[in-house]
C-alpha cells in the first residue's frame, strides 16, 4: 500500500471485506471465525503489509505478549539448550522473547537489565541461571513482573520461581549403572563448583557410591572443556591405579578422555567404562558411543512458560523439578578383572 502512513487494521477490515472485530479476531486466534473468512483476512494482511501495532495493544490489554530472558554470555550446552527450549515453549503460547546476554550479575547490572526489559513492557522475565553469581542476584531480584529461575531449586520462597533440572538423581542413575555393571571403583571427573550444576552431579556420586558401601578416591577437578577432559584424561590413564569407570560432569569432559584413553591404547569401555552427562547433539557418535545423561530441554522450556503463564494468571506455583534420563551406549561395559574390595 502507498502511502505516508503504514497500513492499519481498518484497512484490513475494508480490503478483507469484514469488520474491524473480526480482522482483531483472526489476529488473536480466536476459534469463533470461520475458515473462509480468516483466511480473506490473513491474505489481506500480506498483501498490504499490516504489522500489529504493539505499543497501542499493550495500553489496551495490559500485555506485550513479550517475555524478558536473562542468560549468561556463554556458549556452553547447558544454557544455550534452555534458552533454544524458552524460546521454543514461548513462540508455542505466541509469546515472543527479548533476550539480554549478560557478563556480569551484578546487582548494578540486573537493575540495568530490568529497567531495559520494563521499558519493553515485557509481561514476565526468565533468568537462566547456572552459575552462583547469577543465583545470588535472583535471590534479590525486585522486579514488577513475576520471575522465574530456570537452574537453581533453593530460591526464597515468594520471591522468584524455579524450574530446575534434576542434576542429582542423574547423577546417581549414572553411577548406579557402573555399579550395577559391576564395576566398585569409580571416579569422577567434577565440572566447576561454583555452578549448581556441577555440584549437584557431584553430591549425587558421592551418596550413590556411599549407598552402596563404597569410598570412592577423591573426585578431579576440572572446568566444563574437552580440553580439560583430555589433560586430566592424559593423567589418568598413565596411573596404574586408575579405577575401571569414570563418571565425567559433562560430555565434553567426557570426549576429552576418550581422547586421552585413545592416544594412550586405553580402551573404552574394555580398559574402562565412560559415563558423561547431557546427551549433546554427536554423543551417540563418539567413538564409542557414550552413555550419558539426558537433559529434557523441552520439557524444561515448556514447564517454565507453564509456571510464567500461571503466575500471569495470578494463580500460586510450586518449584518443578524435571528429572533426567540415562542413555546406554557402548562406552560402558562390566569391568575385565575382579575387582577390589
Amino acid at each position: 500500500m502507498n502511502g505516508a502512513r503504514p497500513p492499519a487494521m481498518s484497512d484490513v477490515a475494508a480490503l478483507a471485506g469484514v469488520s474491524h472485530q473480526t480482522v482483531s479476531r483472526v489476529l488473536n486466534e480466536h476459534p469463533s471465525v470461520r475458515p473462509e473468512t480468516r483466511e480473506r483476512v490473513l491474505e489481506a494482511i500480506a498483501t498490504l503489509g499490516y504489522r500489529r501495532n504493539v505499543a497501542a495493544r499493550t495500553l489496551v490489554t495490559r500485555r506485550s505478549d513479550t517475555i524478558g530472558v536473562i542468560t549468561s554470555a556463554s556458549d556452553l550446552f547447558g544454557p544455550i539448550s534452555t534458552l533454544i527450549a524458552v524460546e521454543h515453549a514461548a513462540r508455542e503460547h505466541g509469546l515472543f522473547v527479548s533476550v539480554a546476554s549478560v557478563t556480569d550479575f551484578s546487582g548494578e547490572a540486573m537493575r540495568h537489565t530490568l529497567e531495559h526489559f520494563m521499558a519493553q513492557g515485557v509481561d514476565g522475565v526468565v533468568v537462566i541461571a547456572a552459575g552462583d553469581d547469577a543465583i545470588e542476584a535472583a535471590r534479590t531480584f525486585d522486579a514488577p513482573v513475576p520471575v522465574v529461575a530456570v537452574g537453581p531449586s533453593d530460591l526464597p520462597a515468594g520471591t522468584v520461581h524455579t524450574v530446575a533440572v534434576d542434576h542429582y538423581t542423574g547423577a546417581r542413575l549414572a553411577t548406579r549403572h557402573l555399579l550395577d555393571l559391576g564395576h566398585t571403583r569409580i571416579g569422577h571427573l567434577a565440572g566447576p563448583q561454583d555452578w549448581v550444576d556441577g555440584r549437584e552431579r557431584l553430591r549425587g556420586w558421592r551418596d550413590e557410591m556411599a549407598d552402596a558401601g563404597l569410598s570412592p578416591a577423591e573426585p578431579m577437578m576440572c572446568d566444563w572443556s574437552a580440553d580439560c577432559g583430555y589433560r586430566v584424561g592424559r593423567e589418568l590413564v598413565a596411573d596404574p591405579e586408575r579405577p575401571t569407570a569414570l563418571f565425567t560432569g559433562n560430555d565434553q569432559l567426557a570426549l576429552g578422555v576418550v581422547h586421552a584413553c585413545t592416544e594412550a591404547g586405553v580402551r573404552v569401555p574394555e580398559d574402562l567404562s565412560v559415563v558423561g552427562f547431557d546427551d549433546i547433539a554427536g554423543a551417540a557418535h563418539f567413538s564409542p558411543p557414550l552413555t550419558t545423561v539426558r537433559q529434557e530441554f523441552d520439557t524444561l522450556g515448556r514447564a517454565c512458560l507453564r509456571q510464567l503463564r500461571a503466575l500471569l494468571a495470578g494463580e500460586q506455583v510450586d518449584p518443578q523439578s524435571i528429572g533426567p534420563s540415562l542413555v546406554v551406549r557402548r562406552s560402558t561395559a562390566p569391568p575385565r578383572a575382579p575387582q577390589r574390595a
